[in-house]
């Protein structure tokens, strides 16, 4: 057995996991706050949502992935891209930074950059270690099922607590019909409403699989343009540019200068800083989460 095979690096979609946190517990109106005011329900959840990861996929490397603010280059190429999108809940906004502060305090990698989203630093992080080590990628964004590979695995949390769809090539196959190139193909004609990019006007998901299935990709469709029904292909040829253009907005970059050696993402807490910082945040119930995982030593002349 090579080396890396015992090496299974986890990548999260620290957004995704928090937004789902803040959802899942602010449903009933109540919101967890500090003595003080601040609030910390999706950073409390959050921590429960990681730690179900960990001991569900028994990590030896992690990295948590954000977003950098809402400009990137998908918004210079359309402008509308993500436009429909109110503003984050008043009561998340705090917890933005607030998340970040505490994964650093249990001694973990946070990676982002201006300019690009999570997906992006995920897929070349994941097209990198992948090399190395077998990767999952932690999420609730079905996009990511693109980054599927022998390697690469994309795990989609599901609804209740450790409910996991865990896909690979053979699982993307069987339960969506698709390979991982054709999920970007089936976005670029339907597009996505909840990026707010259009695809091609008048053809939804069922149109868009059906001809996927048939013809393989954009390119294939293209080139059998005259056998298609007059309706679909009139509508293909009147939205030319937002077809290629709605495949480029849902491709996720795996090209992002971006890096992380291996040996900087070891799984290893920092016991003491991050149940300091727990109960700081009155998350005193939650210090026991960090019991059993391996302690980052703090003494600089320590071996790794």
């Amino acid at each position: 057995m090579s080396e890396s095979t015992n090496r299974k690096v986890l990548l999260v979609d620290g957004m995704a996991i928090l937004f789902r946190a803040f959802y899942a517990t602010s449903y009933t109106g109540y919101i967890r706050k500090t003595k003080a005011g601040l609030p910390t329900n999706a950073v409390y959840g959050f921590i429960q949502y990681f730690f179900d990861a960990i001991n569900t996929f028994k990590p030896t490397h992690v990295v948590c992935c954000w977003d950098m603010g809402s400009k990137t280059f998908r918004t210079e190429q359309f402008a509308e891209y993500k436009g429909n999108r109110g503003d984050a809940p008043e009561e998340l906004i705090p917890q933005f930074d607030l998340v970040k502060d505490v994964v650093e305090s249990m001694g973990i990698q946070n990676i982002g950059i201006v300019g690009f989203e999570a997906d992006d630093c995920l897929g070349t992080l994941a097209t990198q270690l992948s090399s190395e080590s077998e990767v999952y990628i932690l999420t609730g964004d079905h996009d990511m099922l693109q980054l599927v590979s022998e390697t690469v695995k994309v795990v989609i949390m599901k609804k209740g607590k450790l409910n996991y769809a865990v896909y690979d090539p053979a699982v993307l196959l069987e339960e969506k019909q698709l390979t991982p190139t054709q999920v970007i193909d089936l976005k670029g004609f339907m597009g996505d409403t909840s990026d707010n990019y259009p695809g091609v006007k008048g053809i939804g998901e069922k149109t868009a699989l059906k001809l996927i299935l048939e013809y393989q990709s954009i390119e294939g469709v293209l080139l059998n343009l005259e056998k298609l029904p007059k309706g679909v292909r009139s509508k293909i040829e009147a939205d030319l540019d937002m077809l290629h253009l709605s495949r480029d907005l849902a491709t996720i970059r795996i090209n992002v200068p971006i890096s992380c050696e291996l040996s900087a993402c070891s799984w290893h807490i920092t016991k003491d800083a991050a149940a300091q910082k727990f109960e700081e945040l009155e998350f005193g119930a939650l210090v026991k989460i960090l019991d059993g995982h391996p302690v980052r030593e703090l003494d600089p002349f320590a071996t790794a």
